[in-house]
């Protein structure tokens, strides 16, 4: 993986072979972080336009301009679609962004957090506070380490379960394979619910379908939502849903109005229409 190299007149372009053909720049300011961790080459830019960026293996995590629309979006449409989420699992995320969403939900009690490289917690906290200070809820209990041998070991014990994992290269490549998906649902309590990274179906159609196809067989209810996200390759990137009762294309539980004024994407509005998908993609489900 050379790519993260590749800075070139002050432009850094992600291009990665899961989307041949394509390259996303933004201009850059200043490296202020560049080492090669046990896992990854992690890479921490200030940006032009868009803030501080992270990078892993050449590929955008998040830009502060808009990190928060898949943050938000990962962890309250499944959140917000369970009645009575009380234990979470968070599986990768290691910038904190999904904990911080979902430490807003007050009937979370307990918050467990999988992550394989220490690393990449710790260059967050330096560089991206405003997302590292998910780190700083009590109720979060951190565990460094393989997030699928994790969740083998775990059964009938969580109410939601985010996957918040890079793309299927490296160490998140087990990530997107049935065995994984097998432990999420055994590790799932009554009506729990799984929502995990789920590609762009413009993009990655056969990884996309790979998804829907493995949770449609696993649990009795799927779906599939949509984000847009204009830092990511295509402008917008998924979740692949799948519960053991709970419906999923709206939100089950009200939104405190304290708790819609803190955001800037979701509503209970954007939580159904992301489940509308294009014509072409609706299709391509469906014969899945």
């Amino acid at each position: 993986m050379e790519n993260y190299k590749k800075i070139k007149d002050g432009w850094f372009s992600e291009t990665c072979y899961m989307w041949p053909g394509v390259s996303l720049s933004l201009e850059i300011e200043q490296v202020l972080y560049s080492k090669k961790s046990k896992f990854q080459q992690i890479d921490v830019y200030q940006t032009r336009n868009h803030g501080k960026m992270l990078v892993l293996d050449g590929i955008i995590q998040l830009t502060e301009s808009d990190e928060f629309a898949y943050q938000e979006m990962l962890a309250h449409v499944p959140l917000f679609a369970h009645p009575t989420p009380e234990n979470v699992l968070v599986i990768g995320g290691g910038d904190g962004g999904i904990l911080r969403e979902v430490g807003r939900h007050d009937c979370v009690k307990t918050i467990d957090f999988c992550e394989i490289d220490e690393d990449v917690i710790t260059v967050s906290k330096e560089f991206l506070p405003e997302l590292a200070c998910g780190f700083d809820d009590p109720r979060v209990n951190i565990r460094i380490g393989d997030g699928n041998a994790y969740v083998q070991e775990q059964k009938n014990k969580y109410d939601v379960i985010i996957v918040d994992s890079s793309d299927p290269i490296g160490p998140g490549e087990v990530l997107f394979k049935r065995p994984f998906y097998e432990g999420l649902k055994a590790a799932l309590r009554k009506k729990g619910i799984i929502a995990t990274q789920g590609e762009s179906f413009f993009l990655h159609k056969e990884c996309v379908t790979n998804l829907v196809r493995i949770t449609k067989e696993l649990f009795s209810v799927s779906a599939y939502s949509y984000i847009l996200v204009p830092t990511y390759p295509g402008g917008h990137i998924g979740i692949c849903l799948g519960s053991l009762g709970s419906n999923l294309k709206m939100p089950c539980r009200n939104i405190p109005e304290t708790l819609q004024e803190q955001l800037k994407y979701y509503s209970p509005q954007i939580h159904e229409a992301s489940f509308v998908l294009p014509y072409f993609a609706q299709k391509m489900f469906e014969t899945v």
